[in-house]
């Protein structure tokens, strides 16, 4: 009787044995590329005092 449930658990944990999972990490043959597609667009807003804008008028030859 002994004998029979020693050879029962012995089936059942050779039984778990087998069905145990398994991972495995591969390493991609080739290079990882990630395309950006990015559009910056900004402005600038600059107020300018009207003495200083005479300063910087195209006229005045300072540029």
């Amino acid at each position: 009787m002994v004998q029979r449930y020693i050879l029962a658990v012995a089936l059942l944990l050779l039984s778990g044995v087998g069905c145990t999972p398994t991972v495995q990490l591969a390493v991609p043959n080739e290079p990882i590329n990630i395309n950006l597609n990015v559009k910056i667009e900004h402005e600038i807003y600059i107020k300018v005092d009207k003495a200083l804008d005479n300063v910087l008028d195209e006229s005045s030859g300072l540029f």
